[in-house]
This record gives C-alpha cells, sequence and structure tokens, in this order.
C-alpha cells in the first residue's frame, strides 16, 4: 500500500519564510534554508517551496536559495512560481529540484504542461491550483469553485474541477491543490473541494489550506482520497511536528513513512 505524505510548504517572498492567512496578512517565518533543514531532520517526506511573489512581479525564481535548500535537504524538493517557460523549469531541476509546480503559466498557456511533459517527464510536473468557492454559486460558471492565479490576486475563467481533468490530459503528473478560502486559517482542509478534485483525476492529489490539528490531517486523507497533505503554519510556528502528525496517523491506521 503507498504511503501517505505529509509535505511542508516554505511561501518564500523576499527571501524569507511567510505565511499569512487566505493569501493576506503575510508574516515572517524564518530563512528557508534553516527552515527546510529543520523539516528534513523531522523526516518530512517532501517539502514545496513557493516563490509566491515571483509571477506577479513577473521575475524569475530565486534559483540561489533554491539551489542552497537543495544542497542542505535530501528529501524531494518541489519548486514553484514565476515559472514562464521549459528553460526555466530546466534551470529549477538543474539548480537541484526534484519537481517544478507551476500555476499561473499553466493556466495563461496550458501547452506548456505538455511540453513540459514531454520534456521532462510527467513526474517532475505538478500543476498547481489555487482555487475558491464562488459563493453565492454562479449558475452562469461550470462549478463551483473559480481558479485564480498570481498568487491568489487574479480570477480567471477556468473551473477547478475541469481545470484538474484539463492539467491531467495534458501530462501533469500531480495537483497541489490548495483552498483560498480555508488557507491559513486552521479550521480544517477543504474536504468537499478535495474530494472533488481527488474523485476527477487518477494522479496524485496534493491537500493544501487549513491544517490546523492533528485531526485535519487524518480527516483530509481518509477522507477524501488525498495522497498527500501539505501544511504551513502549524509546522513553522512549532504548533505540529511533521513526527506528531505522523506517529498520530499511524496509531490510527493510515499508512505513513516513520
Amino acid at each position: 500500500m503507498l504511503t501517505k505524505r505529509i509535505i511542508p510548504c516554505l511561501d518564500v517572498k523576499d527571501g524569507r519564510v511567510v505565511k499569512g492567512i487566505k493569501f493576506l496578512e503575510l508574516r515572517d517565518a524564518g530563512d528557508p534554508v534553516e527552515v527546510a533543514e529543520t523539516y528534513d531532520r523531522q523526516k518530512g517526506d517532501e517539502i514545496v517551496f513557493l516563490d509566491i511573489t515571483a509571477s506577479f512581479e513577473k521575475r524569475g525564481i530565486l534559483l540561489d536559495v533554491v539551489r542552497r535548500t537543495a544542497e542542505k535537504v535530501f528529501m524531494p524538493l518541489t519548486v514553484g512560481g514565476g515559472i514562464r517557460d521549459l528553460d526555466d523549469i530546466r534551470d529549477l531541476l538543474n539548480a537541484g529540484a526534484d519537481k517544478v509546480s507551476i500555476n499561473s503559466s499553466a493556466v495563461k498557456n496550458p501547452e506548456l504542461i505538455r511540453m513540459a511533459a514531454e520534456r521532462f517527464g510527467s513526474q517532475c510536473i505538478v500543476v498547481a491550483i489555487d482555487a475558491k468557492h464562488n459563493l453565492p454559486f454562479d449558475k452562469s460558471r461550470a462549478g463551483h469553485w473559480d481558479v485564480y492565479i498570481n498568487g491568489g490576486r487574479t480570477i480567471t475563467e477556468k473551473e477547478a474541477v475541469q481545470w484538474a481533468r484539463e492539467a491531467e490530459e495534458l501530462g501533469a503528473g500531480e495537483i497541489l491543490l490548495t483552498s483560498m478560502d480555508y488557507d491559513g486559517t486552521k479550521n480544517g482542509y477543504d474536504i468537499e473541494l478535495t474530494r472533488a478534485i481527488c474523485q476527477a483525476v487518477n494522479i496524485p492529489v496534493i491537500a493544501s489550506g487549513g491544517a490546523g490539528s492533528l485531526e485535519d490531517f487524518y480527516n483530509v486523507l481518509n477522507k477524501t482520497g488525498a495522497d498527500a497533505a501539505l501544511a504551513a503554519s502549524v509546522f513553522h510556528y512549532g504548533e505540529l511536528s511533521i513526527d506528531a502528525v505522523k506517529q498520530y496517523l499511524n496509531n490510527k491506521k493510515v499508512p505513513v513513512r516513520l
């Protein structure tokens, strides 16, 4: 049986790890390399590194930070933010990333997913989806969740479930799904959204947004079909450790790597 993954996420702005609530009210959480080393010692299954303002600021990702992080940690490293073309993906992989996460550029140019998968392999192409419930539900739109880009600043015409299906068809190897409604709230993951995406695709889905307790990790992995649970705030500020989450899940008969 495949083990479920627990993945810490480093949102990086101006070379520092930050975390906010619903993509706003960012506060400092430390040096990215030092934070990554801590999670490596705690036996995180992977680490996700997101340069959260690179796309909005129309600049490249901070390759030097990626390179220094890759030199210090031994768990798989996924990197996203500011990726515009195949050259950017190649540069990140050469800097030490194991996988790349594309969001804004994939929405603007879906063919980038296909080209990247053909060039580098689907296994290292992650499509990140930032989704927000359109309340009240707009019957003129295709589904319940709007897709946002540019670090959650710009709404698009895409609906999350349909976009996930399209991304898989184009060659994405994994979906990194973030609920903008739940992000940073510590009220639990968006079970409804995560389940809908998991049921729509046959590739792994990483659930993100809302982790606040041990039970939240169990619920999202047990109730949705998600392959991994990603969290930031609860790990960054010492409220939970990766070790504690894994021990809890193991006790609840969820397969994890201890």
